[in-house]
C-alpha cells in the first residue's frame, strides 16, 4: 500500500479531477452502450450479421475521424473538442433511446447512432491524450496512467456493462440507452467546468493535411512506434471481431446465458484489467518495457481459445479476466511510453495515429466475425484469435530489435523527446 499515495497524487489537481471525472463518465457510458447495443439488436430480431453491421460502422466512424482529431488536438484547445464530443454522444444515443422506448426504433437509426458514436470516440482519444500532460506534472504521468488503467476497465468493462445488463434484464434495452445518454450529458458538464488551456505548440500552424503528414513521418521514422503499432493493428484484426461480436453468442449458445451473463464476462474483463493496471502502476516499469508490453498483449490473447472450447460460464469469465489483466497492464506501459518519448507538439497526432493504426482493421474484423464463424465455427475462429497474436508479438520484438531500443531509452531516467522527422 506504500505506493497508493503516489498513485493518487494526480487527483490533487482540481483540473485533473474534472478531466478524470469526465473520462470516467464517458467510460461508464461506453460500457452501458456495449451491452445496450447488443441486446437492442437482438430485441429487433437481429443476429451476428446485424450486430457486425452496427459495430463495424462504429469502428469505421472512429477510423474516419481520428487522424483529423489528432491534427485538431495539436492546434485547437482540447477542452472544446471534448465538450463537442460529449454533446454529440448525448444527442445521438438520446435519440435512439427515445425511439426505443416508444417502440419505433429500427436497425437503421441504431446503426447511425453507432456511426456517430464512433466519430465522437475518434475525436475524443487524441484530444484527451494531449490534454493530460497539460494538467499533470511529468513526474505524475505514470501515476495518472495507472489510475486511468484501473478506472478504464472497471467502468467501461465492469460497472457499465453490469448496470447495462441489469437495466436490459429488468426494464428494456431502451432504458439502458437512455442511461447512456444521461451519463454522456454528465460528462459534458464536467468538461464544461474545465478551463481552456492553450495548445502546447509554437509557431505557425500549417494545414491539417501537412499536420497529419508530419505525424505519419514521425511514426514511420521511429522503429519502436512503428513496430508496436503494426503488431497492434494485426492483433485487432484477429481478436476484436471475435470478442465484440461472437462472445455474446458463445455465452448464449454454449453456456445458455443471456444479457446478465454476457455482462458478467465483460465485468470480468474489466476487473482483470483494473487489477493488471494496479499491479503495473504500483511497481517500477520493467527495464525491458517494450518487450514486456508486446508480449503481454500477445500472450494475453491466448485465453480467447476458451470461448470456443467450453460450455462453462465460469471458465469464460475467468478467461475474460486474464485477457483484461494482460491487455490493460500493457496499455499502462504504452501510455507512459508515448508521453515520455513523443514531443509534446506531436502528441495529439501520434495519439491519433496510435488509435488509427491500432484500429485500422477493426471494421474489417467486425464485418468478418460473422462470416468467418459460419465457415470455421466458433471453435476454429477463437483458436485463430487466441494463438496467432503471440507469434506476431515475438516477430515484432525481434524483427525491430526492440530489446536494444529499450536499453538505449530507459523510462526510469529523464528522457529527452525524440527529434521530429521531416514531413514525408
Amino acid at each position: 500500500m506504500a505506493g497508493l499515495p503516489r498513485a493518487l497524487a494526480p487527483l490533487r489537481s482540481r483540473d485533473y479531477r474534472l478531466l478524470a471525472s469526465s473520462m470516467g463518465l464517458s467510460l461508464f457510458a461506453q460500457g452501458l452502450w456495449t451491452v445496450a447495443l447488443v441486446w437492442q439488436v437482438v430485441d429487433l430480431g437481429g443476429g451476428p450479421g446485424a450486430l457486425s453491421l452496427a459495430t463495424s460502422l462504429q469502428a469505421a466512424g472512429m477510423l474516419a475521424s481520428t487522424l483529423v482529431g489528432g491534427a485538431l488536438a495539436d492546434r485547437v484547445p482540447q477542452r472544446r473538442i471534448l465538450l463537442g464530443v460529449a454533446l454529440l454522444q448525448t444527442a445521438a444515443v438520446g435519440s435512439v433511446a427515445l425511439l426505443s422506448l416508444a417502440g419505433a426504433l429500427a436497425l437503421g437509426p441504431l446503426a447511425a447512432a453507432s456511426l456517430a458514436g464512433g466519430v465522437a470516440t475518434g475525436l475524443y482519444y487524441p484530444a484527451y491524450s494531449a490534454l493530460v500532460p497539460g494538467v499533470v506534472p511529468p513526474g505524475e504521468l505514470l501515476a495518472a496512467n495507472g489510475l486511468e488503467g484501473v478506472v478504464r476497465p472497471a467502468l467501461a468493462m465492469a460497472a457499465g456493462p453490469a448496470v447495462g445488463g441489469l437495466l436490459v434484464a429488468l426494464l428494456s434495452p431502451g432504458a439502458a440507452l437512455l442511461a447512456t445518454a444521461l451519463t454522456s450529458a454528465a460528462a459534458a458538464a464536467c468538461v464544461a467546468a474545465l478551463p481552456t488551456l492553450p495548445v502546447r505548440r509554437e509557431g505557425e500552424h500549417p494545414g491539417l493535411l501537412t499536420d497529419v503528414r508530419e505525424g505519419v513521418a514521425y511514426m514511420v521514422g521511429t522503429p519502436w512506434l512503428l513496430a508496436t503499432l503494426l503488431f497492434a493493428s494485426l492483433m485487432v484484426l484477429l481478436i476484436m471481431g471475435p470478442f465484440e461480436v461472437l462472445v455474446p453468442f458463445a455465452v448464449r449458445d454454449r453456456a445458455g446465458g443471456g444479457p446478465a451473463e454476457h455482462a458478467w464476462v465483460l465485468a470480468a474483463f474489466g476487473i482483470g484489467g483494473a487489477l493488471g493496471s494496479a499491479v503495473v502502476a504500483s511497481l517500477r516499469l520493467p527495464r525491458r518495457y517494450l518487450t514486456v508490453m508486446n508480449l503481454l498483449w500477445g500472450a494475453g490473447c491466448v485465453p480467447l481459445v476458451v470461448f470456443g472450447a467450453t460450455s462453462q460460464l465460469w471458465v469464460m469469465i475467468a478467461a475474460a479476466g486474464l485477457l483484461g489483466a494482460a491487455f490493460e497492464a500493457g496499455t499502462v506501459i504504452w501510455g507512459t511510453l508515448l508521453q515520455r518519448r513523443v514531443p509534446p507538439a506531436l502528441l495529439g497526432r501520434v495519439s491519433s495515429l496510435d488509435f488509427f493504426v491500432s484500429l485500422a482493421f477493426m471494421p474489417l474484423s467486425m464485418a468478418l466475425a460473422g462470416p468467418v464463424s459460419q465457415s470455421l465455427g466458433l471453435t476454429g475462429t477463437f483458436l485463430l484469435a487466441g494463438l496467432v497474436p503471440p507469434v506476431l508479438a515475438v516477430v515484432a520484438v525481434l524483427a525491430w530489435r526492440l530489446p536494444a531500443d529499450e536499453l538505449a531509452h530507459p523510462l526510469d531516467e529523464p528522457e529527452v523527446a525524440e527529434p521530429v522527422a521531416a514531413p514525408a
